[in-house]
């Protein structure tokens, strides 16, 4: 069944648009609401954007219609509001939010009772239960504070006092993780230098945050800490930063986690479960350990489904969600930097020789802006472009091209032998586009 609404995670678009308003989100909590069926706790949170409060009321007033309990948790990471789904004993959360997107957009995220993503099937339920409107009436709603809890779950993974003599830099994008994250790498002892750490309402992920590392870099450099954290607005991702300033991303982390985790015969499966958007070098990394790789479609949740189905306990995307299941239902950018923390403790080697367990293949890629997702098979050049350079590259690379499932754009990627074959290619796809497409 066609979904119209949702994305690869969630519905999500610009505030005041057709979508993101409060109408639709009072509609959008009564479907849910149908169905689910019966009654039941809702958790509710959200991250810092200014929209984000009153979507949030709107989500619990269209599911108090359908006779559900919600409860506003307020400004929480999403890895908080899906364990919350479990410990608040709760049929549903609900996360206001638009991740890495500028605070003009914002997004409705839905998780099950046991804290994952809902699947494509359960999201075009809900869909076919969406209402025409919702009555206007007061809904009555409750609240609880679920950070205490999150906190006390993440700092555990560390012993006490394990980060005492550490300098890190944190950025939290100026969104959920302001009070949760760098309360925890205190808690264990380590020093803490925030970035995107005011937040206001209108600057979530400006310029900071896991899109945005320039700046966590040079901060990095400029203090001498031993690396550097960024998350992004909802706090489910992780990027981190060297000790000498350079940037670690989501293929970076999975790759030390695993490898390491192979090592000491504790991979699950002996599988990472990466989307295809993920560096061929992560499968040749845990490959010449006698590990595998399994990969999906692009969203994390695809990824869990994945992990689910092979047994697996660890998986992410390059982007830096990471999902270490036996600790969270969901990606988290907390425990993923914590995991690697671990790893530098237990080995005692820095974060520049860690991620040496990567050596990448050339990659290059491109977001285009369209005015239309058109069907790409009913393109006339661009499939043509993708199929000669698929043949051309062979075994020796990949071509992925897909819309984005969250914004107006086609994505490029091409990875191969070296980096002219690559950016090669990745210009013939791009003029194939500009032929067939209107780029923005």
């Amino acid at each position: 069944m066609k979904r119209q609404y949702f994305g690869t995670d969630g519905v999500r678009g610009p505030y005041g648009g057709p979508v993101i308003n409060e109408s639709f989100a009072a509609r959008l909590g009564a479907a849910a609401g149908r169905w689910i069926g019966g009654s039941g706790r809702v958790v509710i949170g959200r991250d810092t954007r200014a929209s984000g409060e009153s979507l949030a009321a709107a989500v619990a007033r269209g599911l108090a219609s359908a006779g559900l309990t919600p409860v506003l948790l307020g400004a929480a990471p999403t890895p908080a509001v899906a364990r919350a789904v479990r410990t608040q004993g709760a049929v549903l959360g609900v996360v206001i939010t638009a991740s890495h997107n500028p605070a003009c957009d914002n997004g409705i995220k839905l998780f099950s009772r046991t804290g994952v993503k809902l699947t494509d099937e359960d999201e075009a339920a809900i869909e076919q239960a969406l209402p025409s409107e919702v009555p206007a009436s007061a809904a009555v709603f409750s609240t609880a504070d679920v950070l205490a809890d999150y906190m006390a779950a993440t700092g555990s993974i560390l012993p006490a006092h394990a980060l005492r003599g550490w300098k890190i830099v944190l950025d939290t994008a100026n969104g959920a993780t302001c009070a949760t994250s760098p309360a925890v790498l205190r808690a264990l002892g380590a020093e803490v230098i925030g970035l995107g750490d005011s937040p206001d309402g209108k600057n979530i992920n400006a310029g900071v945050g896991s899109e945005h590392p320039g700046p966590l870099a040079q901060r990095v450099r400029e203090v001498g800490a031993r690396l550097g954290i960024a998350h992004d607005g909802d706090g489910d991702r992780c990027i981190l930063c060297d000790e000498r300033g350079e940037v670690l991303d989501g293929d970076e982390i999975l790759t030390i986690l695993a490898t390491h985790a192979h090592r000491q015969g504790k991979l699950a499966a002996q599988t990472l479960v990466v989307t295809v958007q993920s560096n061929l070098g992560v499968d040749a990394a845990l490959g010449a350990l006698g590990g595998r790789v399994a990969r999906t479609d692009v969203g994390d949740r695809y990824v869990i489904e994945r992990m689910f189905a092979t047994g697996a306990t660890l998986g992410g995307e390059s982007s830096g969600h990471i999902i270490c299941s036996e600790i969270s239902p969901t990606g988290d950018g907390l425990v993923a930097a914590l995991k690697t923390i671990e790893v530098m403790l237990a080995t005692g080697r820095p974060l520049s020789e860690l991620r040496g367990a990567l050596a990448k293949f050339p990659q290059r890629s491109l977001a285009l802006k369209v005015r239309e997702k058109r069907p790409l098979e009913t393109l006339p050049t661009l499939p043509r472009a993708i199929e000669a350079l698929e043949r051309e590259l062979g075994s020796q690379g990949r071509v992925l091209v897909r819309y984005s499932g969250t914004e107006a754009k086609l994505r490029l990627l091409v990875e191969g032998p070296t980096d002219a074959a690559v950016q090669a290619g990745l210009a013939q796809l791009e003029a194939a586009t500009r032929s067939d497409l209107e780029v923005l």
